[in-house]
């Protein structure tokens, strides 16, 4: 935007506000009551009721401050006082927004008037000017001549009805009562969203935590809502590109309480904080979920052999990375057992002088009561892994196989630190497979992976080994 086009800005901003003849506005001032239901993608419901001054017969409502997100098919307005009496018959959803270059893109065809100053004299003259073009700068005659970008001060005779200062839903009503009605308004819009983050304190013995979740919200839907009551639904709601009005009244939800509360909407969750929000255009915002303390946790060490592939000779010896996980239950005798939306999780621990450090992060799905999370922190330091294959055997396959061979694995772990720990060595078995020696009995965790936990004593190593017989 050029200096010049920018004064257009300002002499708009004197012109009277934007009303279609015979108009009713009804501002954001008139709300009695707001609530946002906010979804996980960029999507929420948003229920007002207003008060408004109507005349009998046909008016038409030009009802500002909207969200500039809206998404007009799904709009539902109707009398929310009882008395009956109040059809819509057309609404229009304007977000058409003033700005300078709208302004002059309104008036391509017409004339405006420049003021501007003569160089020779000091001077101010106004001169009349046809807008000719607004692409790529303004084009415009004045007189005999043709000049681009004209310097000075544009003046506007009028606004156009259709272009606002602020998203408008102008709706045609035929009302019977004359008088002061109630409306109720609801409409799904983008530009809303939420999400969830975490804030752990592990102990120093890394047996318990405390826990802080926090909601992030945002709003980039070119509307402000004010003392809304506020609702997060978690998890995936279906949606088609074909939506269509709703198909019955949505009453505005108002709990109140001393903390977040959580319940059970069809197969969701859904969120009601105790207290009304007030969330502005442009803003983002964080609200606390919960707070719990004592949470008891595990850590433990994992190893994953996947990847590596059988049925080769070029496994020999390599070193893995053991990785770091932190396991807790979402059980209220684990002081928590509330739903918990997806998010990311950050966990810090004390060093030995107090200052909190931080110690790693990990994303969590949603989680129902009574599941586990299991945080993977990074990988250990002082923990190492080593695979090594230590037999390739061809096997005669039997019907109805075709490929067969016999392999034979070892991996070894090293603890550096000064206790004993536990590792989950994981390996991935392809085809039909049969483990047919081991050191140690493994756990079957499904159809193609099995697991050894070992115990890996402090300063020292240990070893498991094992064959399998593959067919393909």
């Amino acid at each position: 935007m050029t200096p010049r086009l920018a004064l257009l800005l300002s002499a708009a901003l004197l012109l009277p506000a934007m009303v279609g003849a015979g108009e009713r506005i009804s501002e954001a001032s008139d709300r009695t009551g707001l609530s946002l239901t906010i979804y996980n993608k960029d999507l929420a419901l948003v229920r007002e009721r207003r008060e408004v001054e109507l005349p009998a017969g046909v008016v038409d409502l030009a009802i500002r401050g909207v969200s500039g997100r809206m998404q007009a098919e799904t709009v539902l307005l109707q009398g929310g006082d009882g008395r009956g009496g109040l059809e819509v018959l057309e609404q229009n959803f304007n977000y058409d927004l003033l700005t300078p270059a709208k302004l002059l893109e309104k008036y391509l065809g017409r004339e405006i008037r420049i003021r501007r100053t003569n160089p020779a004299t000091g001077e101010e003259q106004t001169v009349q000017a046809k807008v000719l073009s607004t692409q790529d700068g303004l084009v415009v005659r004045i007189g005999d001549r043709i000049e681009t970008n004209p310097g000075g001060r544009y003046i506007f005779d009028g606004l156009p009805p259709n272009l606002r200062n602020q998203p408008t839903l102008v709706t045609r009503l035929e009302n019977e009562i004359a008088g002061p009605r109630t409306l109720e308004l609801s409409y799904l819009s983008g530009g809303l969203g939420w999400k969830a983050d975490y804030v752990a304190h592990l102990d120093r013995e890394e047996r318990k935590m405390e826990l802080a979740g926090w909601v992030t919200l945002t709003n980039t839907s070119e509307a402000d809502y004010r003392d809304a009551r506020l609702q997060l639904v978690a998890g995936e709601v279906h949606r088609i590109r074909s939506r269509t009005r709703p198909e019955a009244r949505l009453k505005m939800m108002a709990a109140v309480a001393d903390q977040v509360q959580e319940e059970s909407l069809f197969d969701y969750h859904l969120y009601t904080l105790p207290r009304k929000t007030t969330l502005l255009n442009r803003q983002t915002k964080q609200v606390a979920l919960l707070n719990a303390s004592g949470v008891p946790v595990r850590k433990h060490y994992r190893v994953n052999g996947d990847g590596f592939g059988y049925g080769s000779r070029d496994d020999h010896g390599r070193k893995l990375p053991v990785g770091v996980y932190l396991t807790f239950d979402n059980r209220s005798n684990a002081h928590l057992g509330l739903p918990l939306p997806a998010g990311v999780m950050r966990i810090y621990k004390a060093d030995s002088r107090g200052g909190l450090q931080f110690i790693g992060e990990d994303r969590i799905d949603h989680t129902p009561k009574g599941e586990q999370v299991q945080l993977k922190l990074g990988n250990a330091f002082d923990v190492t892994a080593r695979r090594v294959q230590t037999a390739h055997v061809k096997q005669h396959p039997l019907p109805p196989y075709k490929s067969a061979v016999k392999e034979s694995y070892r991996i070894e772990l090293q603890n550096a630190g000064k206790g004993p720990i536990q590792v989950e060595v994981r390996e991935s078995m392809p085809g039909d497979w049969k483990i047919t020696q081991e050191t140690q009995s493994h756990e079957k965790l499904d159809a193609h992976r099995v697991q050894w936990v070992i115990t890996v004593p402090p300063n020292g190593q240990a070893t498991v080994e094992y064959t399998t017989l593959i067919r393909w």
